[in-house]
């Protein structure tokens, strides 16, 4: 296991969280760069969403985009639970659990991401899969 990629994946998993945050709330969505996020999103992602949605880079970069500054300052994500799964080379493996508030309603997700390494990224590592589970879908 190298701890030095499980540390760079964790750091990515945490910021590109916070810059959900920063985009997604009103408040703060003026002062965030939206290219952090893209240049994360390696060619080829793939993401499958909680409710089984299988979404492409561009559908994930186009849902994101199109989400800016749609919470109010109450939306929160932390991040839990992060755990090394598998590891070749330069991929990783890495499991989480999401904990979200949005409108006083809260949802959990597991998630499992792949990460490749990368010399532009911020952290030095990219996204290339993701795929969510419902733990707690959020209260109607």
């Amino acid at each position: 296991m190298d701890d030095r990629l499980f540390s760079q994946a964790s750091a990515e998993i945490i910021d590109l969280h916070r810059f959900f945050v920063d985009w997604f709330v009103a408040a703060r969505a003026d002062k965030v760069d939206f290219g952090r996020f893209e240049a994360v999103m390696g060619e080829g992602l793939t993401m499958i969403a909680p409710g089984g949605q299988v979404l492409d880079r561009d559908a994930v970069i186009d849902h994101v985009r199109s989400s800016r500054a749609t919470c109010d300052d109450g939306f929160a994500i932390s991040i839990e639970d992060i755990k090394p799964g598998w590891q070749d080379g330069d991929t990783i493996v890495v499991l989480y659990v999401e904990a979200q508030s949005r409108d006083g309603k809260h949802s959990r997700r597991q998630s499992s991401a792949v990460f490749t390494t990368s010399s532009s990224a911020p952290n030095g590592v990219q996204w290339r899969h993701l795929h969510e589970t419902w733990l707690q879908v959020p209260e109607h």
